[in-house]
C-alpha cells in the first residue's frame, strides 16, 4: 500500500527531471536563447552605425517603436525586458535553478530537427503548387528579390511577438468569449499564424504579396505555434533561427523571418 501510494510522486520527480520538461522551462530557455540575443544585438549594433534600425528584423523594430511611443526609448530595454519576463515566468514557476548542458544540446539538436522538417513541409508545398495550372503558377512564383539578414533577431523577437505574447493574448480573449478551451487554442494558433504570415507584407520593407509564400508563412505559423505549446519557447526560437540561417544563407529560398 505505501509503495502504491509513493508511485505518483516518484512519478512526478522523474517527469521534472526529465529532459522533455527541463527543456520548457523558462530558465533553460532563457540560458539556450541568449547567444542568439547576444549575437542579434551586437551585431546590429555594430554593422548598424549610427543608424541600427535600418538592419532590424521587423518585428524588434516593431516592438521597439511601440515602446518609444511610452517614452522607453533605450538601447537595450527591449532585451531586458525578454529576460525578465523569462526570470519572473521562472519565479512564478518555482523551477529549480538548474540548467544542464546536456538539456542544452538537446535543444539545438531538436532545433534542428524541427529546422528540416520545415525545410521537408516547404519542398512538400512546393510540389503542390507545380501541379497548379501555368497561368496559376506564373502569377505565384512572383517572389521579392528583397531579403533581410537578420535571420537570428528574426528566430528570437518574432516568437517573442507572435507566440510568447500575441499567442497567449489570443488565447484569452477566445475564452472570454466563453468558448471551450480546446477551441480557444485551435483558433489562437490559426489567428497568430494568420497575422504572422500577412506581417511579413507590411510597411516599406515589406516582401510583395504572393500565395505561394503567404501560404508557406502561414503554415511555418502554425508549426511555430504547435510546437511552442508542445516543446517550448526555447526550441521553438531555435528551430526558427535555425531554419532561417539554412534557407535563406545556404539555400536562398524563403525565410520565415
Amino acid at each position: 500500500m505505501t509503495r502504491k501510494k509513493n508511485a505518483p510522486a516518484e512519478t512526478m520527480t522523474l517527469e521534472s527531471d526529465s529532459y522533455w520538461f527541463e527543456a520548457r522551462q523558462p530558465l533553460v530557455c532563457l540560458v539556450f536563447l541568449t547567444p542568439l540575443l547576444l549575437i542579434y544585438e551586437l551585431g546590429v549594433l555594430s554593422m548598424g552605425g549610427s543608424q541600427p534600425e535600418l538592419i532590424r528584423n521587423g518585428a524588434d523594430y516593431w516592438m521597439r517603436s511601440w515602446l518609444s511611443q511610452l517614452g522607453l526609448t533605450q538601447t537595450f530595454l527591449l532585451p531586458c525586458l525578454i529576460v525578465g519576463t523569462l526570470l519572473v515566468w521562472h519565479l512564478c514557476c518555482k523551477h529549480p535553478w538548474k540548467v544542464s548542458a546536456e538539456t542544452l544540446v538537446g535543444m539545438f539538436a531538436e532545433s534542428l530537427l524541427f529546422a528540416f522538417c520545415l525545410i521537408v513541409l516547404g519542398q512538400v508545398q512546393d510540389l503542390v503548387f507545380q501541379q497548379l495550372p501555368s497561368p496559376v503558377m506564373m502569377f505565384i512564383k512572383q517572389e521579392s528579390a528583397s531579403r533581410v539578414v537578420s535571420f537570428v533577431g528574426a528566430g528570437v523577437y518574432e516568437e517573442v511577438m507572435f507566440r510568447l505574447l500575441l499567442l497567449p493574448i489570443c488565447y484569452l480573449l477566445f475564452r472570454g468569449m466563453m468558448l471551450q478551451a480546446r477551441w480557444s487554442a485551435v483558433l489562437a494558433i490559426i489567428s497568430t499564424s494568420l497575422i504572422f504570415s500577412l506581417a511579413h507584407y507590411i510597411g516599406a520593407t515589406g516582401d510583395q504579396f504572393s500565395v505561394f509564400s503567404f501560404t508557406f508563412r502561414t503554415l511555418a505559423g502554425l508549426f511555430f505555434a504547435g510546437l511552442f505549446f508542445l516543446r517550448g519557447f526555447g526550441i521553438t526560437v531555435g528551430a526558427h533561427a535555425t531554419y532561417d540561417i539554412i534557407v535563406g544563407v545556404m539555400m536562398l529560398e524563403i525565410t520565415v523571418e
